[in-house]
C-alpha cells in the first residue's frame, strides 16, 4: 500500500536488546497528513537503525510512503502495525496506478439479452412519469385503505 503526503512529525525512536537473539534494534516513528480535500492522518513505523539512516525522514518532507500493515493478537487484544519499507520524494507528474480489476467482477462479464428473448430490452423514456391514481390533499379517494 502506497500512502502520499507531508511529514508532520517524529516521534523520539525507540530501542532495545532483543531477549531471543541478544541484539540491539531500533524503531522510529512518524507522523505523516496525506494531501487530500480531507486531510487524514497516519502514524508508520520504520524498523531497523539501517533503515531509518537510509531513508533520513525529516519534518516537512513530501513523501510517497510504501507500507505493509499488519495486526497482532496480546492477551486477547489486538493491534495493528504500519511499518514502511521504502520512503520516496513525492512527485505529482508520477503516473498513478491504477487498482487491480476485482477478480470477481471480471469472472462474471455484463449481461446482454439473448437474441431470441419474446421482449425487446427495456428503454429509458422521455416522458414524464404517470400522475398519481389519488388526489390531492383533502380529496375524496376512491380506494378503500383506512388512511
Amino acid at each position: 500500500m502506497e500512502i502520499q503526503g507531508k511529514i508532520i512529525q517524529v516521534l523520539p525512536e525507540r530501542g532495545g536488546v532483543s531477549q531471543r537473539t541478544g541484539s540491539e534494534w531500533k524503531v522510529a516513528s512518524y507522523i505523516i497528513e496525506t494531501m487530500e480535500q480531507y486531510p487524514k492522518k497516519c502514524v508508520f513505523e520504520v524498523f531497523g537503525s539501517d533503515r531509518i539512516a537510509q531513508m533520513n525522514i525529516q519534518v516537512g518532507q513530501t513523501l510517497t510512503v510504501s507500507l505493509d500493515i499488519d495486526a497482532h493478537e496480546y492477551n486477547g487484544r489486538w493491534f495493528n502495525t504500519i511499518r514502511a519499507w521504502r520512503a520516496v520524494p513525492y512527485d505529482p507528474n508520477a503516473p498513478v496506478a491504477a487498482p487491480a480489476a476485482d477478480p470477481a467482477v471480471a469472472a462474471f462479464p455484463p449481461v446482454q439479452p439473448a437474441a431470441d428473448t419474446p421482449f425487446p430490452p427495456a428503454q429509458p423514456s422521455d416522458s414524464a412519469p404517470a400522475a398519481p391514481a389519488t388526489p390531492p390533499f383533502g380529496g375524496e379517494s376512491t380506494d378503500d385503505l383506512p388512511f
